[in-house]
């Protein structure tokens, strides 16, 4: 089996909100906007309803679960919905696949590698190729992980020094897949409020993203910290389309293959602002 072509761009889009955003085949407006690939963002259910709703409704963009929670959702389950998903439509599916976080899981989130190791050796036992699985990564092990035993990472949150830093870990091959939030329509000085409430709540109060960042470029970072400036912009561009466009290139040039889009703030319908960036992408041949 082979990777499923994700295209340089995709659109990210929260499982809690699916059903709202995009009735009766709405989600077909992405596939028409150039999206390479529909991630269904936010602890995606296992039986992949959401995802096989995206297939139905679309003709040839890939989908991909951002993710499905190995806590949450039993390797058996995923395999047997997985493997439902691709007889229908073959070689369209990616399923991405991550740990979750301390904060959430409590007392049950022990040997949380160990758990994510066994729970991809079932889901290839189980025979899910591992050219269609994908890692929620953002440190060493686990990229070394979703390098050796799956088709690459699908980091969060992140910077582009840490896209850089990835990619070295990984070596060429992998899929390096890394988020983008962003804001459009929006003035600067708004862009930024509705990035710093976002980063917040939860993500700075979340240990792993915070270890994370403090390991590519802010090692002073704390838990709970009011984010800086300098922070805030290296997360999320603030300065309108031009500024988005310009970031995507960036994390491209720094060895990403594959760019989901996610636009803030999460409560309004995100197909205008999907619309400015895809034409401000197509300006510029990326």
């Amino acid at each position: 089996m082979a990777t499923p072509t994700l295209g340089s761009y995709g659109a990210y889009v929260p499982a809690p909100r699916y059903y709202e955003l995009f009735p009766s085949g709405r989600v077909q407006v992405l596939e028409g906007l150039g999206y390479g690939t529909v991630w269904i963002a936010g602890n995606a259910a296992g039986d992949l309803e959401i995802p096989e709703s995206v297939l139905d409704s679309t003709k040839s963009v890939a989908v991909g679960t951002a993710i499905v929670n190995v806590w949450a959702e039993p390797a058996d389950k995923v395999a047997a919905s997985f493997h439902r998903v691709e007889q229908r439509h073959p070689g369209r599916f990616l399923l991405g696949v991550g740990i979750g976080h301390r904060e959430f899981v409590r007392d049950a989130y022990q040997k949380p590698y160990q758990v994510l190791s066994e729970y991809v050796d079932r889901l290839l036992q189980l025979g899910v190729p591992r050219d269609q699985i994908i890692l929620a990564a953002l440190r060493k092990k686990v990229l070394r992980l979703s390098a050796d035993r799956t088709a690459g990472a699908l980091p969060y949150f992140t910077t582009v020094e840490h896209t850089k830093k990835a990619r070295e870990i990984l070596g060429q091959g992998p899929v390096l897949a890394v988020v983008q939030s962003f804001v459009a329509g929006k003035d600067q000085a708004a862009a930024r409020s509705i990035v710093r409430e976002w980063a917040l709540n939860p993500y700075l109060k979340l240990q792993n993203y915070v270890n994370n960042l403090k390991e590519t470029g802010f090692p002073d970072l704390q838990l709970g910290d009011d984010p800086s400036d300098a922070l805030l912009d290296a997360l999320v561009p603030v300065g309108g389309t031009k500024d988005t466009v310009a970031r995507i290139g960036e994390h491209l040039s720094a060895g990403a293959d594959h760019v989901p889009l996610f636009p803030l703030p999460v409560s309004e319908d995100p197909i205008p602002a999907f619309t400015l960036i895809a034409d401000g992408l197509k300006n510029q041949s990326i």
